[in-house]
């Protein structure tokens, strides 16, 4: 059995994780950097296993590699596999779900506080000899609020938003929040989503992209919120319409925004909201604690060897 593993680099730079739950079920041919579309297929053409983060597996890419049995995401979403495909051919495509949520649920609250502490600016002005310069024992030319009593709004509520909301609640806010689906079983109150917007003092994103969820951070929605409202999105890049969004903050029609994802990665040097106002942006790093990489590792680890053990689970493209 070869089993090709594409997009080591995505996973670790200095060696930090353990690839063991993978190699101990087989020799793996792993290829660090990521490779070039065209480039793909020689790698994996002769695989019966293809383990990979973000490379395209397409309907061509599949028809060049005969033996494959399985194709393993190591991610959650699975956007980047032609999964209909893939089930005509009789090969079984696994995710792996919930290995993220602890460090996604801490980013957000890390993306939180550095707004309402004004932490960034305060830590500038220390730096640049500022508080040195005083002769005040503190500074007060920053904002700082408390997030006790604040309403969050969750847009969406999954694993991750579930997680959100436990510590929102010892952080004193009350939480709302919007789903497709009602949810009975937990203690937050559950609005219709523009009531989400309209009641929100800060409101994160935590739904999958669908055609209705393209595009819901624009105008119209931007429109319907509190002036001081802060948006948090570490779910999906295209949820937001970047320009809309760019407008707004530097019209002020919201209090400021944080993003771990854009609509195109790596950013672009002419994405309006590189240069916006009371913006902050990480580099899609939510997800990416040691702790949740090796979770990963671990879990596609599993799916595959439950696989070859012929009790497949995490399988995304089941018949039927």
């Amino acid at each position: 059995m070869k089993i090709v593993s594409l997009d080591r680099i995505t996973l670790t730079h200095d060696n930090d994780i353990d690839f063991s739950p993978l190699t101990d079920l087989g020799e793996v041919t792993f290829f660090h950097e990521v490779l070039p579309p065209e480039q793909v297929a020689d790698a994996v053409c002769d695989a019966d296993v293809l383990l990979c983060n973000k490379a395209l597996v397409t309907k061509e890419l599949m028809d060049r590699c005969p033996n494959l049995k399985y194709v393993g995401i190591f991610a959650t979403g699975y956007n980047n596999v032609d999964t209909a495909y893939a089930r005509e051919k009789g090969i079984t495509v696994c995710n792996a779900p919930g290995y993220s949520t602890p460090s996604v649920a801490q980013h957000v609250f890390a993306l939180l506080l550095n707004h309402v502490c004004s932490i960034r600016p305060y830590a500038a002005y220390t730096a640049s000899g500022g508080w040195s310069r005083s002769t005040f024992f503190t500074c007060l030319d920053f904002p700082i609020t408390e997030l006790s009593g604040k309403t969050l709004g969750i847009y969406g509520f999954g694993t991750i938003a579930r997680e959100v909301a436990k510590i929102a609640d010892a952080f004193g806010m009350k939480v709302i929040f919007t789903s497709r689906s009602r949810k009975d079983d937990v203690p937050y109150e559950q609005v219709e989503q523009d009531e989400l917007f309209a009641r929100s003092d800060f409101l994160t994103f935590h739904c999958p992209l669908t055609e209705e969820t393209r595009g819901i951070i624009n105008s119209e929605s931007i429109a319907k919120m509190k002036k001081s409202v802060y948006l948090i999105n570490t779910a999906r890049g295209p949820l937001v319409r970047e320009q809309e969004l760019a407008d707004a903050l530097n019209e002020g029609r919201i209090a400021g925004a944080a993003l771990d994802v854009l609509d195109i990665e790596p950013m672009t040097k002419d994405n309006p909201l590189r240069t916006a106002k009371n913006v902050t942006i990480t580099p899609h790093t939510a997800w990416a604690s040691r702790e949740a990489r090796q979770r990963l590792i671990n879990t596609v680890g599993e799916s595959l060897k439950a696989f070859l053990e012929g009790k497949p689970i995490n399988v995304v493209n089941e018949r039927e």
